[in-house]
């Protein structure tokens, strides 16, 4: 999407661009809980179904699937793809965490900004990873979206920044992301969290890795 100057990479879990398994990631012997990661300008807060009528607001762009296909869901399928995925990945050896990015008031630049905000509850796009087993150890594939009227402004990347961080506090190995190779806004989001393009492709989109 880098010429709608869209900031997302490819879901981390398919048919979602957020969905949860109870706010806990496991590994082996133990569990990990999905908590609130704070940055600069960013509060990443732990998704729940009750998101969804923001988040519908937030992913309304049509331009926000133009690399990934489909189109954006309302309201009520939000929370019904929320509530499915609360049940898990139905692979036992995998695990979802996911957040809602919230952008603090102190960093509104305008009242448009303001309004737009408001409209959303301050939600402004979502963080989500896959975390399974690797071949080095852990690893969690991780995605990220930001709605359009408030990309351009580094939130992506300071969000996705935010994620790796903490999920190398948590103990991952390895982190991966998918990113269509037209799609500059977002391989230069993976590259700001860290990751680094490899020459492995899968199902078109370029695979972009770091161990942390």
């Amino acid at each position: 999407m880098a010429q709608h100057n869209v900031s997302m990479s490819s879901p981390a879990h398919p048919g979602s661009y957020a969905n949860s398994n109870s706010n806990s990631c496991s590994l082996p012997g133990r569990l990990i809980t999905a908590d609130e990661i704070r940055t600069a300008r960013l509060d990443l807060i732990p998704l729940r179904v009750e998101h969804a009528a923001d988040m519908a607001v937030v992913l309304g762009d049509p331009a926000l699937h133009t690399f990934i296909g489909g189109s954006p869901d309302d309201a009520e399928m939000l929370r019904n793809r929320y509530r499915r995925m609360l049940a898990g990945s139905p692979d036992p050896g995998v695990s979802w965490c996911n957040w809602v990015v919230r952008l603090r008031e102190g960093f509104l630049s305008s009242s448009r900004e303001r309004s737009q905000v408001e409209g959303s509850s301050g939600l402004v796009g979502t963080v989500q990873a896959t975390i399974g087993p690797g071949a080095e150890g852990p690893l969690a594939e991780i995605a990220w979206v930001i709605g359009t009227p408030w990309q351009g402004r580094g939130f992506a990347s300071e969000a996705a920044r935010g994620l790796a961080d903490w999920l190398a506090a948590q103990g991952m190995r390895t982190l991966v992301a998918h990113v269509h190779p037209d799609h500059g806004a977002s391989a230069a989001v993976a590259a700001a969290a860290g990751l680094a393009a490899t020459g492995e492709v899968h199902d078109g989109e370029i695979r972009w890795e770091a161990s942390p």
